[in-house]
């Protein structure tokens, strides 16, 4: 029980920016670390449920609602997965060989199209939360995409050799139990895909889920061949680019399956 309290406390102080207990990082507290990602999208789909209810009881507009909305899951975040948005933008914007790409990823400094694509990102986000806002229909499809998404991308750490032996991404593989990790993270994936598709076979809500979670899957196998073809293998960076592109990919089919419906 302590073993799993502590991989609590780990995933929470580096993937969230959430008050908790700071442990130190070893083995025996970050075995299980990576099963406890998914936790902090349900608490930023939970935020994003209130936020709307409250803009919606308070006549809010539209464009106020959105923007917050957007910067909703960076503030629950800290910004980590965002960080490796642009990191990622930066290094596959340089069209450079495999050793400069994993450079770029290292550095610690912004380039010029990580801050645009990073800009687009978020207006992207924005104008999905905005369409939302008008029509809801596919709101806790919205919401769950952000657990959904983290549940694939914290998997990839351990079913993907890692680029380097170094960074975030090493660190969590090799003190990850892998096996375990990995199973707990397909259940969690699975079970909120089954709560998803049963919600949606009750609201009468069409194809919508299924096609989502079927482009999410698409998405990550396509994602898997650009980290091994073109860097080698995972990183921290391209996992958080790869859990920001799910969580917009999700929203853009709840807003535009929410102007069918």
């Amino acid at each position: 029980m302590k073993t799993v309290w502590s991989g609590f406390c780990v995933a929470f102080s580096l993937y969230s920016a959430i008050p908790v207990p700071q442990l130190p990082w070893e083995k025996k507290t970050m075995r299980w670390a990576l099963g406890f990602l998914p936790l902090v999208g349900v608490l930023a789909g939970a935020l994003e449920v209130l936020w709307f209810w409250f803009c919606r009881e308070t006549g809010a507009e539209a464009m106020f609602y959105a923007v917050f909305a957007a910067l909703l899951p960076a503030a629950v975040s800290g910004g980590i997965h965002l960080d490796g948005f642009a990191d990622t933008c930066d290094a596959l914007c340089s069209f450079g060989e495999r050793e400069k790409r994993l450079a770029i990823l290292k550095d610690p400094h912004i380039g010029a199209f990580g801050v645009i694509w990073l800009a687009a990102f978020l207006l992207a986000e924005a104008a999905c939360f905005a369409q939302i806002y008008r029509k809801p229909a596919l709101l806790p499809l919205a919401a769950a995409g952000f657990a959904l998404s983290r549940a694939v991308g914290g998997r990839k750490i351990v079913t993907i050799p890692c680029a380097k032996d170094s960074g975030l991404a090493y660190l969590f593989a090799e003190g990850s139990d892998k096996k375990a990790v990995s199973l707990t993270l397909a259940a969690e994936w699975l079970l909120g895909a089954a709560g998803l598709l049963l919600w949606a076979a009750r609201r009468g809500v069409g194809t919508a889920v299924p096609l989502c979670l079927l482009l999410v899957l698409l998405w990550s196998a396509w994602h898997r061949r650009l980290c091994l073809r073109d860097f080698g293998g995972i990183t921290g960076d391209l996992t958080g680019f790869f859990i920001s592109t799910a969580e917009l990919l999700t929203l853009a089919v709840s807003a535009l399956g929410g102007l069918i419906l």
